[in-house]
């Protein structure tokens, strides 16, 4: 007799929790919602207005102005900065953080922080 034990798939029940939390929170153009969404080699992060269905401003580690970073979670937090910078210069300064249903930590957390020291207010 064999026994399977079976491991909950993470990325299914990240893609539920994300679903959960996109039923409650929803950006406009006044406040629109900060998306992280984190792959293992990248980091994106997209400024959206739900309303319209629009994306307003976004940033990645594939972009060029990402310079030499030692880490992933150093990589975040240059993607973080850059998302505030061009938030910031679109005239969107207050935004809603939606962390795409992953833990805020590590690499979230880092690119969080450094939207929060760079003018963006959520």
């Amino acid at each position: 007799m064999n026994i399977v034990i079976s491991k909950p798939d993470k990325n299914k029940t990240r893609q539920r929790r994300h679903a959960r939390v996109r039923g409650k929170i929803s950006g406009t153009s006044e406040r629109p919602r900060l998306n992280v969404f984190r792959s293992n080699k990248n980091i994106y992060a997209q400024l959206i207005d739900d309303v319209a269905g629009v994306t307003l401003a976004s940033a990645s580690t594939l972009d060029k102005d990402i310079k030499d970073p030692e880490n992933k979670t150093d990589a975040a937090a240059q993607v973080g900065a850059l998302i505030a910078k061009r938030a910031v210069a679109d005239g969107h300064k207050v935004v809603v953080f939606d962390r795409g249903g992953y833990l805020y930590h590590g690499r979230v957390a880092a690119l969080a922080e450094a939207a929060r020291e760079n003018g963006l207010e959520f």
